[in-house]
């Protein structure tokens, strides 16, 4: 079975998109950053996943993780056993 792909919805300049990518990178997860602030209809699709506005979100599959700090990507990751 394939892993699911990491989505990391993000927006320029935001220092918690920043720890978010930059967490993942070096715990070795390979992620496909998706800036809302250049593509609207990505910004509109985090909004329908996660039910609001705020980035970081990260999806995973099913799971979604909206508008979170280090702690609680590593906290989500660990508990749906998500690995590099």
């Amino acid at each position: 079975m394939d892993k699911p792909e990491l989505l990391l919805y993000v927006k320029a300049g935001c220092p918690w998109c920043d720890m978010a990518e930059e967490y993942l990178e070096e715990h070795g997860y390979k992620f496909r950053r998706i800036d809302v602030l250049r593509d609207r209809v990505a910004y509109d699709e985090m909004r329908r996943i996660s039910g609001q506005t705020y980035a970081p979100t990260l999806v995973v599959g099913d799971e979604v993780l909206p508008d979170f700090g280090p702690e609680e990507l590593e906290h989500f990751l660990k508990i749906h056993e998500i690995h590099p």
